[in-house]
């Protein structure tokens, strides 16, 4: 492309400090270095984490800087040593990354790669810790690695999944992040057998992801629970077949549970990152073969407490991160399966708004309207 080895200006939507709404601003967007590509984005969508790192709540301030971590776009150039991508490839930018080269990477088990794994400290590139982004000279930090709330972003060859070019990447652009991670709970770790009874914890879009799970490996019943009785009318589109709410009983939800599944469930899955939902989400499967799936993350100071007897009565607790997705190995199938529509994304997707109305995304996520909005870079 003419573009190639140049700065590209265009527009970004810049956090200048925390909580204040985003501005439009042109930024410069310096060329790829050793193992980064330059991509178009063409659609964005905002998840929670954006908004959890917009208000400052997670980590040491570092402002200004450019959000947004669910994506798709174009490859438009790329630097050098990169070999398995090229100008025009249609990729996701995903905020964790496969170096293909780690222990973690070798590991069939393992999706946690040693040099991309998710760092949400780093406003910079691992090449050389420098901002590919800039306004007038000044250095403007990425976040995550992906930084897609600007038409064009750098990111690192590892953290882009090169997919179908026949996807829609309006639609496939929300399996970059919480789709993969609450779909793979439950297909790759939680594994329900067809019949089974899966209980998901939390019915945001994460949850409702791991019931689209639940749904494709044939769940006999599927049981939301959550303390907002407005999600259960929304999530019987994604296979949930009862629903609890832990507020409308005066005993633990894990008995209620208990008692409606003669013993426990079979599978659950906790999408929440509260911890007395992470313990009730282990204590409501059988015993015998029930297995519980952590996927929220906690606050820094919780400690999980649950009797022993609990485990040696042969029940399991896993952990999940991204799905367990590999980013580059794996996502592409994910895309796949919509294409030959096992999964439905559309149902995902309640809101669609221009780039320059960015803002409003932010709106419906904290008035809990929305499930996922699309951002659609060139309008």
């Amino acid at each position: 492309m003419s573009t190639t080895g140049q700065i590209i200006r265009c527009k970004a939507a810049v956090c200048w400090e925390a909580g204040k709404p985003l501005v439009m601003e042109e930024v410069e967007v310096a060329p790829p270095q050793k193992h980064e590509v330059r991509i178009k984005i063409l659609f964005t969508s905002l998840c929670h984490t954006d908004v959890y790192f917009w208000e400052a709540k997670g980590q040491t301030p570092l402002f200004p800087r450019i959000f947004g971590h669910e994506a798709g776009g174009i490859v438009e150039s790329v630097g050098e040593g990169v070999t398995d991508l090229q100008p025009g490839d249609h990729v996701l930018p995903i905020f964790t990354g496969e170096c293909g080269d780690c222990p973690h990477c070798h590991s069939e088990e393992s999706n946690m790669c040693d040099l991309l794994r998710i760092n949400t400290e780093r406003g910079g590139m691992i090449h050389d810790g420098e901002s590919r982004f800039s306004i007038n000279g000044k250095p403007i930090h990425h976040f995550l690695g992906t930084s897609t709330f600007s038409e064009y972003t750098v990111v690192h060859s590892g953290q882009v999944a090169k997919i179908n070019p026949e996807a829609p990447l309006d639609k496939v652009c929300i399996v970059s992040c919480g789709l993969s991670t609450g779909l793979g709970a439950t297909l790759n770790v939680a594994k329900p057998k067809k019949g089974q009874s899966v209980a998901i914890f939390g019915l945001g879009a994460v949850g409702l992801a791991a019931a689209e799970g639940a749904r494709i490996a044939g769940a006999g019943r599927i049981i939301g629970v959550d303390l907002n009785p407005k999600r259960f009318e929304e999530a019987k589109k994604f296979g949930v077949t009862e629903f609890v709410n832990p507020k409308e009983h005066d005993k633990p939800v894990q008995e209620v549970i208990a008692e409606m599944t003669n013993g426990g469930v079979d599978r659950s899955v906790e999408c929440t990152g509260s911890i007395q939902a992470m313990i009730q989400a282990f204590e409501c499967v059988h015993d015998g073969w029930g297995v519980a799936v952590l996927v929220g993350v906690p606050s820094k100071d919780d400690a999980f407490k649950t009797h022993p007897m609990n485990l040696l009565n042969e029940r399991t607790l896993k952990g999940t991160f991204f799905g367990n997705y590999k980013p580059k190995t794996d996502i592409p199938g994910v895309v796949e399966k919509y294409m030959n529509k096992e999964l439905e994304l559309e149902k995902f997707i309640t809101h669609t708004v221009p780039f320059s109305e960015i803002n409003k995304a932010f709106d419906y996520m904290l008035k809990g309207e929305s499930i996922r909005c699309i951002i659609t870079m060139g309008a």
